[in-house]
């Protein structure tokens, strides 16, 4: 069992250049990763119940605490986000498959990241988890309804399908999670100790996959894809850091709001991309899923080595 805890550490630290090698072998070998797509939301199911492993009802507690950082931290998600993935679309005038997939992108909830950059980055830990265990229940209704009034016009459409796909890829496995770490936590401490090598390995074999699947299409459309990934990102890491300070939230809370903000769940905008959508919209969050964690682990580290400076303590100021 040490072996595989050694093994599923060095797969987790060493995660982003695991999806840029692969990345790049079915950039320019995709056949043997093509018959991966069919299976994209079963991986995304089992990476779903892995987060809900990691989860407990206590991370809920802060809803009831301190229920008005939880709201910001979950209006900004869902109002930022998805205004910025609609604005960098139309900014560039992507052509209306990438266009939906920038506005998918940004109607996802948090990115499982977020909460492990949160702690490198000396933020407020618990803010983060709460913040994104309500944004990922929340996701089934607010992503597809928001993702309809923005990207209605680009393409067509079905929300209650994405709601029925966000509820068997997203809800029920992250209930089920949750669940089975409620009523057999000795069981789930042991699972979690390799799960989130698993999730990386699923992560993976999605990212290649949308890869194969779109490798021509790449080839044309790397640059501009890059380009409108790169802003969307780093305008949500700027605007999610100060949308926090504008409403008096410590540089704690604030650091946690960022990365909450910031980083998405590009493997849902994945899968649902390629089941409602069309491969050409993956690319996006395909893209995205390297680029947040290069970004969000640059500034996690630059924050995590600079000291937060004295404020009123997070009670005195939720």
């Amino acid at each position: 069992m040490k072996y595989l805890e050694k093994l599923a550490q060095f797969i987790c630290r060493n995660m982003t250049l695991w999806v840029v090698l692969i990345s790049a072998v079915a950039f320019f070998y995709p056949a043997p990763f093509k018959p991966i797509g069919p299976y994209i939301s079963y991986l995304l199911g089992i990476i779903m119940l892995g987060m809900g492993l990691t989860m407990s009802l206590e991370d809920f507690r802060l809803v009831l605490t301190r229920p008005k950082d939880v709201f910001y931290g979950v209006f900004f998600r869902y109002l930022i986000m998805p205004l910025i993935g609609f604005g960098v679309a139309k900014m560039l005038g992507l052509p209306p498959a990438l266009a939906a997939g920038m506005v998918l992108l940004g109607a996802a909830p948090s990115g499982t990241g977020s909460n492990v950059m949160t702690y490198i980055a000396k933020g407020d830990t618990a803010l983060s988890v709460t913040v994104s265990s309500v944004n990922t229940i929340l996701a089934p209704v607010l992503t597809p309804y928001i993702f309809l009034l923005l990207a209605g016009t680009m393409i067509p459409i079905d929300a209650n399908a994405l709601l029925i796909d966000i509820v068997k890829i997203v809800l029920i496995p992250v209930a089920a999670g949750v669940a089975l770490n409620t009523l057999a936590p000795r069981l789930v401490e042991k699972l979690t100790k390799v799960v989130p090598a698993v999730s990386v390995i699923f992560i993976i074999a999605i990212m290649s996959s949308v890869v194969a699947l779109n490798a021509s299409r790449m080839a044309t459309m790397a640059l501009v894809l890059i380009v409108a990934v790169a802003i969307h990102n780093v305008a949500g890491l700027v605007l999610g850091y100060y949308a926090g300070r504008a409403v008096n939230m410590s540089k704690k809370k604030s650091r946690a709001i960022t990365f909450e903000i910031g980083m998405e769940n590009s493997g849902l905008a994945v899968a649902l991309a390629l089941a409602h959508l069309e491969p050409m919209a993956a690319l996006p969050a395909a893209v995205m899923t390297v680029w947040e964690y290069m970004s969000g682990s640059l500034l996690a580290s630059y924050w995590g080595n600079k000291p937060v400076e004295d404020e009123p303590s997070d009670e005195a100021v939720a």
